[in-house]
């Protein structure tokens, strides 16, 4: 099992199921959050990719992916525009080490 911050649990739950009423941006975001944890790396994954292991529709997956990147909570790479996009998941909320 991979240890999820607290601030996830607490406050990012509510606020992207509750207030954002967008459940499937939660998912997403945990689980590219456990997949980057377990590979320390951006997760590389199409949106088909993403969809059939998050067990939501494609474009649903599309949909997380944006409100994700419009609230700052991914961030994308890619070699090219026809690329597999990279994802970061980030945490706006820890501050950098000092």
């Amino acid at each position: 099992m991979i240890p999820a911050d607290d601030y996830v649990i607490d406050t990012l739950m509510r606020d992207l199921v509750g207030h954002d009423r967008r459940p499937a941006s939660f998912l997403v975001y945990l689980w590219l959050s456990a997949q980057q944890s377990q590979h320390r790396a951006p997760v590389e994954i199409s949106y088909q990719q993403l969809a059939e292991s998050v067990g939501i529709s494609k474009s649903s997956a599309q949909s997380a992916i944006g409100w994700l990147l419009r609230r700052k909570l991914l961030s994308v790479t890619r070699d090219s525009p026809t690329a597999t996009p990279a994802y970061t998941v980030r945490t706006p909320w820890r501050r950098p080490p000092r």
